[in-house]
C-alpha cells in the first residue's frame, strides 16, 4: 500500500446523497480521503482524494483498499435481501485491514424487533461492529425528509398504514453535517450512538399538508389498511422482503417508535436541524 493512503478517511457512498455531502465537506476541511466506489468513474473529483473500486461483499478487495486507513465512514449498502451479509463481510474486511474506527449510518431505534423491518438489519450490523474489535460510532438516522415528496403518488395521495403516528424526519444535509463533524474528530465520539432527527415529529397527514403548501398542489394522506397497503404496492412486482420494508415504513410510524425528537444534531454540529417546512422552502 502506498504512503498516499495512510491517515486518509475512507468514505463509502460518495456517489450518493449523504456520502457525497460528507466527502465534499471533508474536502472543504482539507481532510485527505479514500473514496470507495463500486463505479470509480462516478465518484466526485475532490482535492486530496484517492478513489478505489470496492464492493461490500468483496472482502478481499475491500481489505486491500482499506489498508492504512484509520477511520472509515460506512454508509449502509443498498437495500437488498443480502445486505446484512454484505455489511458483515465489509466490517470483517475493515478489521482485517487494520481500520481502527468505523462511523456507521444506522437507523433510529434499531433493534432486533423493530417494526420497520430493515431496522433489524441495522441492529445486527451494529452488533457485528461491536464484536469486531474496532471502535465505533452509530448515526441512527430517522427517515429522511428529502424522500417524503417522492412517496406521493401521481394522484397526489400519500398512502400507507401510518394512522395518527408521528415521525421525527431528518434532512440528509443534517445527517451529513453530523457525520463530517464526527469524522474530523473521531476520538471524541468513540462508543457514541447519536439519534438523528428533525426538530419536530409530524403525522403523515401533516407531512402531506406541508408538501401541498410548499408545492401549491393538492396532496392528501390516505391511511391504508395493511391489506390495502400490500395490494397497492403489488403492481411493482417487488419481492416479499421489499414489500414488507415498504409497508413497515408506515406501520413503524403508526407504532409510535419513530416519534421521539432528539437534540443530537445540535449537540454534535452546534446548530439546530432544519424543519420539514424549512427543507421544502429551500429545495
Amino acid at each position: 500500500m502506498s504512503e498516499s493512503r495512510v491517515d486518509r478517511i475512507a468514505v463509502t457512498g460518495s456517489t450518493g446523497a449523504v456520502g457525497g455531502r460528507v466527502a465534499r465537506q471533508l474536502a472543504d476541511a482539507g481532510a485527505p480521503q479514500l473514496l470507495l466506489a463500486r463505479t470509480p468513474a462516478k465518484a466526485p473529483q475532490l482535492p486530496g482524494c484517492v478513489v478505489a473500486p470496492f464492493s461490500y461483499a468483496d472482502r478481499a478487495a475491500s481489505t486491500a483498499a482499506l489498508r492504512g486507513v484509520r477511520t472509515l465512514f460506512m454508509v449502509s449498502a443498498s437495500e437488498s435481501e443480502t445486505r446484512l451479509d454484505e455489511h458483515r463481510a465489509f466490517i470483517d474486511a475493515a478489521a482485517d485491514a487494520g481500520v481502527e474506527h468505523v462511523v456507521y449510518t444506522s437507523f433510529f431505534g434499531a433493534s432486533p424487533d423493530s417494526t420497520f423491518t430493515l431496522a433489524r438489519d441495522h441492529f445486527a450490523t451494529e452488533e457485528h461492529l461491536k464484536a469486531s474489535g474496532m471502535a465505533w460510532t452509530f448515526l441512527r438516522d430517522n427517515f429522511y425528509m428529502d424522500v417524503m415528496p417522492m412517496f406521493v403518488g401521481d394522484d397526489g395521495v400519500l398512502r400507507g398504514p401510518a394512522g395518527d403516528g408521528r415521525v421525527s424526519i431528518v434532512s440528509r444535509a443534517d445527517v451529513a453535517a453530523v457525520a463530517s463533524s464526527v469524522l474530523l474528530a473521531p476520538d471524541a465520539h468513540q462508543g457514541a450512538t447519536y439519534d438523528l432527527t428533525g426538530p419536530e415529529a409530524l403525522s403523515a397527514a401533516e407531512i402531506a399538508d406541508a408538501i401541498a403548501l410548499a408545492s401549491g398542489t393538492a396532496v392528501t394522506f390516505h391511511d391504508e389498511t395493511l391489506e390495502e397497503a400490500y395490494e397497492s404496492r403489488a403492481k411493482w412486482g417487488a419481492p416479499p422482503w421489499q414489500n414488507d420494508a415498504w409497508v413497515s415504513t408506515y406501520t413503524a410510524i403508526a407504532s409510535g417508535e419513530l416519534s421521539r425528537v432528539s437534540v443530537d444534531v445540535e449537540r454534535v454540529t452546534g446548530r439546530a436541524p432544519v424543519s420539514f417546512a424549512e427543507y421544502l422552502a429551500g429545495r
